[in-house]
């Protein structure tokens, strides 16, 4: 069952990356009317929210684009940084709706960022011991509800991860397309495909959400499903 599940989605995440990629490089060759290079972008969506203490910087890489919240940069890669383009435009003011969320103390992202180091130790705890249980059965010396409530719990917590990211991603997109639709950074059809390009962005944050919640849900079969 969870071989079946491992395959199904990571089909589905091979196919909504593929669109991803190519919805990119289509919209890549769409020359901005406004002229502005993503970096350009960037730094203006800061400013007229009146972040100043945010740093716009290149980094190598593909689809690498972030931002930092722990030394406040926006994170762009090559392609988006000089690109002068729908597919720079929406991931340069993506990034920057996430500096956003982040002067302004939105709620989901500070709740994402608080269960990033919970997040971490719960992958670690997993890791150990379905790595365990595959030497000699359940090498922990543990009971297995013991074992169940771990890995249960563990990935309880990674799955919650990966569902605050939903809002987190969907309003970073939202604020993006409001303010270059606003601020006239884009023609109609620029900006649908700014938002076209971001739709499937978003796509890979749900295919992951969901692929989580159906491994979750193996899991409470697998240990507790079975009891009378």
């Amino acid at each position: 069952m969870i071989i079946l599940i491992v395959v199904v989605f990571a089909i589905l995440g091979f196919v909504v990356s593929s669109r991803l990629k190519s919805k990119f490089k289509l919209y890549s060759q769409t020359p901005l009317q406004a002229n502005l290079s993503g970096a350009e972008i960037a730094k203006l969506m800061l400013a007229d929210n009146n972040i100043h203490d945010v740093q716009v910087i290149c980094v190598e890489g593909q689809l690498t684009d972030h931002y930092n919240p722990m030394d406040k940069t926006v994170n762009l890669s090559p392609d988006v940084y000089y690109g002068r383009n729908a597919a720079a435009t929406a991931v340069a003011a993506h990034e920057c709706g996430h500096a956003v969320q982040h002067a302004t103390s939105y709620a989901w992202l500070n709740f994402r960022s608080a269960m990033v180091p919970i997040q971490n130790i719960s992958g670690k705890i997993l890791n150990i011991v379905l790595i365990a249980s595959l030497f000699g059965g359940f090498a922990l010396s543990l009971p297995v509800p013991i074992i169940g409530y771990i890995v249960v719990g563990s990935y309880s917590v990674m799955t919650l991860f990966t569902l605050v990211t939903l809002p987190v991603e969907f309003d970073a997109s939202n604020r993006a397309l409001a303010w270059v639709q606003n601020r006239n950074i884009v023609t109609r059809p620029e900006y649908d495909m700014s938002k076209d390009a971001l739709k499937w962005a978003a796509m890979t944050y749900v295919v992951a959400a969901l692929a989580s919640l159906a491994t979750l849900a193996y899991y409470i079969f697998v240990f507790f499903g079975n009891r009378d």
